[in-house]
Parts: C-alpha cells; sequence; structure tokens
C-alpha cells in the first residue's frame, strides 16, 4: 500500500510509516491511501472491538514496517469499549470511553503508539505539534505523555475552549507543552501549517486529523460499528457525525469505500458553515471561525476537506455523497433537554448537533448518531439543562486535578521555538 498526496501532481509515494512520521505531504497536501481496498474476507466480529479495527486496518499497511506490530498496537491502542446506546435501530454510538472521554483517544493513542515504535526502531526524534478546538489537544497529550522520542507542542485558542477541557489540556509536564494563543482554532490550525513550510525547522510532526495516523483508526472503528449495527438490525445505517474539521467524517467515508455496511453519512455543523454553504452555492470559501457552544467544531476552514474533494473532485460527486446541515445553539440547547426529559439520557452539546439532524433531517428508521464526547466535559453547558449534576468519569477526574501549566503567547509560531 502506497501513499500520495491530496495534491500530488507526480509520482511522490510514501509508506504508511512514512506517512505518519511526516504528518503532512512536503507539498502541503494530506496524505490519502493510493487507493482505497476492500474490508478483509477475513473480518470477524467474534474477537472485539480492538481485534475488529486492527483486520480493517491491516490492509492500508500491507508491506510497511508496521504490519508486523499492528496487531500489538491496536490492542495497547484501543483498550476501551464502544458501546452503542441502542434506541430501536434510532442508536447513538458513544465514542467517550477512552483516557480523556472523547472520541479522539482512538486515533490519538493509535498514532503515540506508532510512532513510538517507529521512532525507536530508527533511533530519531521528533516534535509534535497539535493544534485544537478542544478535545484533541487532550487526547494527544494524554496518549503522547511520556513516549520515549516525542516532544508535543498544544496550541490551543485562549478563551474558547470549555473548563474541562483546559484542564485537560494543561495538566501536563515533562515532554508535553501547552500554549494559549491569542487567537482563533484557525489560527492556531495556521501556525501549524507553518511551522512545517518553514525549511529552518526539522523533525516535526502533526498529530491533528491532518495526520494520516489519526484518520485511520477513526476509518476503523466506523467498519467495526456499522458491521455490529447490521449484525443486530440486518439493516445498513446512515451515521450523522458532528463535524467540525472533517476527519472524522473522511474516516466514515474510507469505511464505506472500503464496503462497510453503511446506507449513507450526514454531516452535522454548527455555526461554521463552509460544508454547508459549499453545498448550497458550489463556491468553497473559508472563512474566521465562529464561537459556539459546540466548541470542538468551531473550524471555518477544515483542512481534511481536502481528502473530501480528493474522494468526490467536484460539485455534482460531492453533492451526490455529502449531505451536511447546520445547528444553531438554541438548537443545541433544545435537543439537550428534549433527550434528557424523553429519556433522561445525557449528551454533550455536539451530540446534540448530530441528533437535531437526526429529528430533523433524516427520515430512514435505521440511523447511528455519533457521540463524541462525555456530556460531563461540558457541564456548565449541560447541567442547567437537564438540572442536576453530571457524574464525572474517574480518568476525567484524575486530570482534571493535576496542576495546571500553559503559556499564552500571540498567534506567531515563531514563538514556539524561542
Amino acid at each position: 500500500m502506497r501513499y500520495i498526496s491530496t495534491r500530488a501532481k507526480g509520482d511522490d509515494y510514501f509508506s504508511a510509516s512514512d506517512a505518519i512520521l511526516k504528518g503532512l505531504a512536503p507539498d502541503g497536501g494530506l496524505f490519502i491511501p493510493e487507493h482505497i481496498p476492500s474490508i478483509p474476507e477475513s473480518f470477524t466480529l467474534t474477537e472485539g472491538a480492538w481485534y475488529a479495527m486492527y483486520q480493517a486496518l491491516l490492509p492500508f499497511f500491507e508491506g510497511d514496517e508496521l504490519e508486523n506490530d499492528l496487531e500489538e498496537i491496536c490492542r495497547n491502542a484501543f483498550s476501551f469499549p464502544v458501546p452503542f446506546h441502542a434506541d430501536g435501530g434510532k442508536d447513538t454510538l458513544e465514542l467517550y470511553f477512552g483516557p480523556t472521554a472523547a472520541f479522539k483517544d482512538f486515533g490519538a493513542r493509535f498514532l503515540a503508539f506508532s510512532m513510538e515504535k517507529l521512532l525507536r526502531n530508527r533511533n530519531e526524534n521528533l516534535t509534535i505539534l497539535v493544534a485544537t478546538s478542544g478535545d484533541t489537544g487532550g487526547a494527544v497529550a494524554s496518549a503522547f505523555h511520556g513516549r520515549e522520542h516525542l516532544a508535543v507542542k498544544v496550541l490551543f485558542p485562549e478563551g474558547r475552549v470549555a473548563e474541562r477541557q483546559h484542564m485537560q489540556l494543561t495538566g501536563w509536564d515533562g515532554n508535553v507543552s501547552s500554549y494559549e494563543v491569542d487567537g482563533t482554532f484557525d489560527d492556531c490550525q495556521r501556525m501549524v501549517k507553518e511551522a512545517f513550510m518553514d525549511e529552518s525547522l526539522h523533525d516535526l510532526s502533526s498529530a491533528n486529523s491532518i495526520n494520516l495516523g489519526r484518520l485511520l483508526p477513526q476509518m476503523a472503528y466506523y467498519v467495526y460499528a456499522s458491521s455490529i449495527y447490521k449484525l443486530r438490525y440486518g439493516k445498513d445505517p446512515v451515521f450523522i457525525i458532528p463535524s467540525g474539521n472533517v476527519g472524522n467524517a473522511t474516516g466514515a467515508y474510507w469505511a464505506k469505500a472500503m464496503g462497510a455496511p453503511i446506507s449513507r453519512i450526514v454531516l452535522a455543523c454548527n455555526a461554521n458553515k463552509p460544508i454547508t454553504d459549499y453545498l448550497s452555492t458550489g463556491h468553497y470559501e473559508p472563512r474566521a471561525s465562529i464561537k459556539t457552544l459546540a466548541n470542538a467544531m468551531d473550524v471555518g476552514a477544515p483542512s481534511n476537506i481536502e481528502r473530501l474533494f480528493a474522494l468526490f473532485p467536484d460539485i455534482e460527486a460531492f453533492r451526490a455523497n455529502v449531505s451536511a446541515y447546520s445547528v444553531s445553539d438554541e438548537d443545541i440547547k433544545r435537543t439537550i433537554k428534549e433527550v434528557y426529559d424523553e429519556s433522561g439520557y445525557v449528551i454533550c452539546p455536539h451530540t446534540a448537533c448530530g441528533e437535531r439532524v437526526r429529528r430533523d433531517h433524516v427520515r430512514e428508521e435505521n440511523s447511528v448518531v455519533v457521540s463524541t464526547a462525555h456530556p460531563a466535559k461540558f457541564n456548565d453547558i449541560v447541567e442547567p439543562l437537564i438540572g442536576r449534576e453530571i457524574a464525572i468519569p474517574k480518568n476525567l477526574y484524575e486530570i482534571m486535578h493535576k496542576p495546571s501549566r500553559a503559556e499564552k503567547i500571540e498567534a506567531d509560531y515563531h514563538l514556539l521555538f524561542s
């Protein structure tokens, strides 16, 4: 299996391992597989989630130096449950049982174990730059903390993350440093990209969803989850995915292209609408991000749109495969309360975007809303709406009680290296 850049115009090919270590292609594009492989014929659900995900990933590492280590990496990285909240076919996939109570634990842990293995074998060191609008930075900091041959710099926008997310971003020491940037998430993401393009800086990589090693595990849990759903209900589900930087949704499209039993994919966006506007106008225009209650989705220039454009290169193909709807803050609050009043089920603001889209726009009976974070991470939003406190998961409680360490900087990537 070989990988190319989304901007490739020549014959530059890369292995999976090299793509993971580089993070960004030399031309500034994102790595994509030369072709999407099929799910292996030997695929089985009988050995549990981590093994199913390992099987889904294996074709992407065919002939790679990590191929023989992949089973061990998956066993270690995916060591937590991947449950459904079942509701008669209108189910919710709960992806927040990892160490930082967010779906990004899957990709961050896979990437950390993979990079550490590769760097140890090569006797090399890397500095990881990661921009976050909320959950990514905490997941990366947790996954990479204490890993050999790796240093991590986490960038997040000042005043734009929830209080408990802030604790997860700043409660680290040793090889993890945190930077509170005077700007938006898009400024943080721009700083990372500019650093990569600075030829005077060396041995840099990324742990954002622009990194192939973050995206592939997301593809793998859609193969697993859709297969479990099909086994349970006998039908292919519609997946409704809260979307910001669009890596999670891209993983679902790759899973569907592999042959996973997915009927269609719907993106649930907040007030940041570059994708919904592209669908309506046919003109894609990045813009400054808008602050919302679903802060991890506050992205005005989603990086992974390049990967979606690689799959669906013109507006007709895009419209034929991608549906997206925007959800306001008022509708987020209304949905959290509505769901709780109906069933006692508590959801976070991002999951509420998905649930609102399901209720307003998805007519199929068989559907899955992807729940991306534990609602306890957003207690200041959720608890007043449901009228009670939310129990804090043990892993989240432990991180919350670590000392906070962060350096405040302007939106200039040079300050990361001064």
